[in-house]
């Protein structure tokens, strides 16, 4: 997968969108910039999300970054390697080190590469 097929939240999450299912993570500038991932606290399986809102939380020798939500639905799987080995995030942020995957009804409006990249640099 190309981070530029990927879509973005002005908050630094990455989303995949297919066939209802969002697949969630950090993007690899946020995954810098809190340097190393310490601790990783994702929602249960079942939790309904909301969009714009906080589902976890993700700790680094640094400081504490908030995961939001990027779409509305429910949470059907965690990514239970990243809360044992949260190092996985600085590793792979845009692999393995994927944070959730969310059904979702409607995919709303986020941000392509190119205006996440603008983003990064502003």
């Amino acid at each position: 997968m190309s981070d530029k097929d990927l879509r973005y939240t002005a908050e630094h999450e990455w989303v995949d969108a297919r066939d209802g299912v969002a697949t969630i993570g950090i993007t690899a500038y946020a995954a810098e910039r809190l340097g190393d991932v310490v601790y990783v606290d994702l929602p249960e399986v079942g939790a309904a999300v909301q969009a714009g809102t906080v589902i976890g939380e993700i700790e680094s020798t640094k400081s504490v970054g908030e995961l939001y939500a990027p779409v509305t639905g429910t949470v059907t799987e965690v990514n239970a390697a990243v809360v044992d080995a949260p190092e996985t995030v600085n590793a792979d942020p845009l692999g393995e080190g994927w944070l959730v995957r969310v059904d979702y009804a409607e995919l709303p409006e986020l941000l392509g590469a190119d205006e996440y990249e603008a983003l990064t640099r502003a």
